[in-house]
C-alpha cells in the first residue's frame, strides 16, 4: 500500500476514517446480500418440500417468508454496518431504534403471512366436514392478530421512552367511556365471540329466523350475513340474532314428514279400510324413509279425511321431495285401480218445494 493510500484511508469523515466507512459499507452490503440468499434458499427448498408432502407446516413458512421485504433487509444491514462505526450517541440510538421498529414491524408481517397461510389450508380442508371449528378458527387468529399487534405496538412506545404503564392506566379510564359510547357495537362484538364458541350455527348452515331464511355466509365481528333462496344478501347485526329464535336446519338428522288427504263419502267402506295399509305399503318401499302412521282421522266438510306421519332419514330437503313425489304418484296409481277418488271442494245443496195449501171448503 503506497503512501498516497494510506493517506486517503486515514482522512476522517464525522469521526471514523476511510478505511472504516469502507469496512462499514462492506459489512452492510454483505449482510444485506446474505438476506436475500437465505430468504431465496429457505422459500425455494420450503417449496419444493410443500410440493411433496402434506405437511402444512412447510408451505406456511415457506409463505411467510417469502414476505420478508428488502427495506427490512436494508435498514437490518444498515444497522450492522453501523456496528463498525463511532457514532454520536444520538445517532447510534436513533439507527438501533430504527432497526427494531423494522424489526418489530417485519414480525408482525411474519406472523400475518403465517396465520393467513395456516388459516387457509385449515379451512379448505375442513370446511366441508367440520365448519364450526373452521368459525372457531377465524376467531381465535382474529384475537392473536389483535393480541400481536397490541404487543408490537407497547414495545415500540416503551422503546421510544414512553411510559407504559401510565399509558395502559390511562387507557383502562378511557376505555370505560368510549366503551359506553360504543356499547351497542361492543354488544356485536361479544354476540360474536358467543356465536363462535357457543356455535348456534356455522358458516354454511341453513337457518331460519324470523320470516327470513338462508344460508349462513360470513360471521363477522358485527353482522352475519345470509344468502336467502331467492339470492339476495340478508344482513343481520349479531346481537339482534342471538335475540332471535333460530331454527337450524343443518343440524337436522331426520325429518318429520305430516300429510293429509281425504277421498270422497262416496267411497265404499272396505275401500276406506284398505287406504292406511296401501300408505304404508308405499312408504316402506323406501329405504330412506321410516312409516310411523296413518289413519283415517275425521269425517271432513266434504271428504273422508286420512293423517299420514313418516320420517325422512336424511336432512336434505331434496331427498324430502323425492320421497313426498314417490308417495303421491303411487297413491294416485293405486287409487285409480281400486276406483278410489280424491276428494275436492263440493258442496251440495237441497231444494224443499213446500207442500200446496189444502183447497178451502165451499
Amino acid at each position: 500500500m503506497n503512501d498516497l493510500t494510506a493517506d486517503i484511508l486515514g482522512w476522517q469523515f464525522y469521526g471514523n476514517t476511510v478505511q472504516t466507512w469502507i469496512a462499514a459499507g462492506i459489512t452492510a452490503t454483505v449482510v444485506f446480500f446474505l438476506g436475500l440468499l437465505l430468504k431465496w434458499v429457505i422459500v425455494r427448498h420450503l417449496t419444493r418440500l410443500a410440493s411433496r408432502s402434506e405437511v402444512d407446516l412447510d408451505a406456511v413458512v415457506g409463505e411467510t417468508f417469502t414476505r420478508t421485504r428488502i427495506w427490512f433487509l436494508v435498514l437490518i444491514a444498515l444497522w450492522a454496518g453501523s456496528l463498525a462505526l463511532t457514532l454520536p450517541g444520538r445517532m447510534e440510538r436513533a439507527i438501533s431504534m430504527l432497526a427494531i421498529f423494522a424489526l418489530l414491524i417485519q414480525i408482525v408481517i411474519w406472523a400475518n403471512a403465517a396465520l393467513g397461510s395456516w388459516t387457509r389450508g385449515y379451512e379448505s380442508r375442513n370446511l366441508e366436514t367440520d365448519a364450526a371449528s373452521v368459525t372457531t378458527v377465524r376467531a381465535m387468529v382474529f384475537l392473536a392478530r389483535l393480541v400481536l399487534w397490541t404487543v408490537v405496538m407497547l414495545v415500540a412506545l416503551d422503546n421510544l421512552g414512553i411510559n407504559i404503564t401510565a399509558l395502559i392506566a390511562g387507557l383502562g379510564v378511557g376505555g370505560i367511556a368510549v366503551a359506553l359510547a360504543v356499547q351497542n357495537i361492543l354488544g356485536d362484538l361479544f354476540a360474536s365471540l358467543s356465536i363462535v364458541l357457543d356455535k348456534p350455527f356455522v358458516v354454511g348452515d341453513f337457518i331460519i329466523v324470523g320470516d327470513l331464511v338462508g344460508t349462513v355466509e360470513y360471521i363477522g365481528l358485527k353482522t352475519t350475513r345470509l344468502r336467502s333462496l331467492s339470492g339476495e344478501q340478508l344482513v343481520f347485526s349479531n346481537s339482534d340474532l342471538l335475540n332471535s329464535r333460530i331454527r337450524n336446519f343443518k343440524r337436522m338428522q331426520q325429518r318429520r314428514i305430516v300429510f293429509e288427504f281425504g277421498v270422497v263419502y262416496q267411497t265404499p267402506p272396505e275401500r276406506v279400510e284398505e287406504i292406511p295399509g296401501i300408505v304404508r305399503e308405499i312408504i316402506t318401499e323406501r329405504e330412506d324413509a321410516r312409516f310411523d302412521r296413518a289413519h283415517f282421522k275425521q269425517f271432513g266438510d266434504f271428504s273422508l279425511d286420512f293423517e299420514v306421519v313418516y320420517n325422512v332419514l336424511s336432512s336434505d330437503f331434496g331427498v324430502y321431495m323425492d320421497i313426498q313425489q314417490h308417495i303421491n304418484l303411487e297413491l294416485y296409481r293405486r287409487f285409480l285401480e281400486r276406483k278410489i277418488e280424491f276428494a275436492y271442494p263440493t258442496q251440495t245443496v237441497y231444494l224443499e218445494r213446500p207442500e200446496a195449501p189444502a183447497p178451502a171448503a165451499v
